[in-house]
């Protein structure tokens, strides 16, 4: 992370213990990559040291350069790892996870953008893991509805992608290649294609956003079918990124999960330190997942 003056509330302990040490391990044996460590998440001192990880799919180059982002961008070259679904899944399984997120790099070189490597490791870990439950959040697939579906048809137990900021703030944000209206199709068509199938986003806060625009994005992730949101604060990984405009406090943030909640959001996390995959709202989703089957109801999801 920069070093700069931040808030007392954003300071986290470093990470070590012996399961983050035998999580790190296992990673490196088997060749994985996470984007606990990739994107520089805060977090990962709790979560390696709870014995969950954010698994990344694809590689750890991305075809984009978002101006937020730590992980690494260039050109893959359409080069694919075609033993990666079931190495993840080899590897999750002696983790003994209850709830795993799948995230990924976007891979603009590759026709389907990818969606075929994650839809065989959600195959692949419901083969061998018959009771974890799967998250996938995913890039937009440049819009193609054909990729979101061979995701949608693999069975995630939820769906999410990312949002990441408000409309007007998003061509400074995201890659060039990002839209903000088409990040809103991705979730609406995968709400469309599988409409049991929970669906999430996630919004970065101090990037310069007004709160008007936070509600209008929040607003706009209802209409797309979206049931959880969660809201953080973005941290600027290098100096090369983009500056932090503002830190919001933890008051702040529980007045913005109040409005979540309020607008028809079935869950939100909202703090600083709260990220994508965040290990409450995965509680929770697990909670609502795991109710006996006469009872789910993922409407609102």
């Amino acid at each position: 992370m920069l070093a700069e003056s931040r808030p007392e509330w954003l300071k986290v302990r470093p990470p070590g213990g012996q399961a983050y040490a035998s999580l790190k391990s296992s990673l490196r044996t088997l060749n994985l990559h996470t984007v606990c460590e990739e994107a520089r998440c805060p977090n990962v001192a709790e979560c390696w040291g709870g014995g969950t990880a954010t698994v990344m799919l694809l590689g750890d180059l991305c075809t984009r350069g978002c101006r937020f982002c730590a992980v690494k961008t260039g050109s893959p070259a359409g080069v694919v790892d075609e033993g990666e679904p079931a190495r993840v899944a080899q590897a999750i399984a002696q983790w003994g996870l209850k709830y795993v997120v799948l995230t990924m790099v976007n891979r603009d070189d590759l026709a389907d953008g990818g969606a075929e490597i994650v839809a065989r490791t959600v195959e692949e870990l419901h083969m061998r893991c018959p009771d974890l439950l799967v998250e996938v959040l995913v890039g937009d697939f440049q819009g193609k509805e054909a990729s979101i579906e061979r995701v949608m048809r693999a069975n995630p137990d939820v769906f999410a992608h990312n949002i990441e900021t408000v409309e007007r703030l998003t061509p400074t944000v995201r890659d060039k290649r990002a839209n903000y209206r088409q990040s809103l199709d991705v979730l609406t068509a995968a709400k469309r294609i599988s409409p049991d199938i929970p669906t999430k986003s996630s919004i970065m806060l101090g990037l310069g956003e007004s709160d008007a625009e936070v509600r209008d994005t929040m607003r706009d992730l209802r209409a797309a079918g979206a049931g959880v949101v969660t809201l953080g604060q973005y941290l600027r990984p290098t100096p090369w990124h983009l500056a932090v405009e503002s830190y919001i406090s933890p008051q702040r943030f529980d007045a913005w999960k109040d409005e979540a909640m309020a607008m028809g959001f079935q869950y939100c996390a909202a703090g600083p330190l709260v990220r994508s995959s965040y290990r409450a709202g995965e509680f929770f989703m697990e909670a609502r997942l795991r109710k006996a089957p006469g009872d789910v109801d993922c409407g609102g999801l």
